[in-house]
């Protein structure tokens, strides 16, 4: 840890001159973030296997407002300075990143100069079903839409593999699906859609509303959890 945060220090130090530096003289020290967000990512870890752990991809950093006015005006530098550090980090420690890696500053009223929070989640990417329309009309006239890390997919029948290899229909990059996880079958009878969701042998099930099924019918609203990723079924017409 100590020799990631080293190199973050003399990073900075070469990109700090003039306003940039007093603006660092400021409560909040960025080796302080720093240090916190390697403290965020090792608390956060949890095991997907004997040789894998899962670690945060997507950060909020939670400032007063003297901090936030002093630091955003560089925050596209620091940014970018963080996120060399945290790569860094998760190689020597050997941990599984799922998706991209982000990062933003946010001002906040419940917090007094020099204090600061890091807020953090996992982010799988996720690659659009092939061919389908992304429009906004193309989603309001679905009748069935697929929520995932706040992308909104609309489905069609037949329905859907979802997984995280290159056969899967809607790809998911997160370290805890299965290449081929599940498929959501739609079917139509006149009015009426019927959704369903279906294990396709996957290594870690799929979790319907808090509980594992192998098949089972969805409603409007339910929650299917697929490794790390939570998907919300959405009905727009249901008899």
């Amino acid at each position: 840890m100590a020799g990631v945060l080293q190199r973050f220090e003399q990073r900075l130090e070469g990109a700090v001159t003039g306003a940039f530096a007093r603006a660092f003289r400021s409560a909040v020290q960025p080796v302080e973030i720093a240090a916190a967000l390697q403290r965020e990512v090792d608390n956060s870890a949890h095991i997907l296997s004997r040789e894998r752990m899962l670690v945060p991809n997507d950060f909020t950093v939670e400032l007063a407002p003297s901090d936030f006015e002093r630091l955003n005006p560089f925050s596209t530098t620091l940014a970018e300075e963080l996120e060399t550090l945290v790569k860094e980090h998760v190689v020597e420690q050997r941990y599984t990143m799922a998706g991209q890696f982000a990062i933003a500053f946010k001002m906040v009223n419940d917090l007094s100069t020099g204090r600061f929070r890091v807020r953090s989640k996992t982010t799988a990417a996720v690659t659009p079903v092939a061919g389908q329309r992304m429009t906004e009309t193309a989603v309001r006239s679905a009748d069935v839409i697929l929520e995932v890390n706040g992308m909104r997919h609309p489905l069609s029948p037949p329905g859907v593999v979802i997984g995280r290899g290159n056969e899967a229909e809607l790809k998911i990059d997160d370290p805890g699906i299965s290449r081929r996880h599940a498929q959501i079958k739609i079917h139509q009878s006149g009015a009426e859609t019927t959704v369903t969701i279906v294990d396709l042998d996957s290594t870690n099930g799929v979790v319907l509303n808090g509980h594992r099924v192998s098949t089972a019918v969805v409603a409007d609203g339910s929650e299917i959890r697929l490794g790390n990723t939570v998907i919300i079924i959405r009905m727009t017409e249901v008899t």
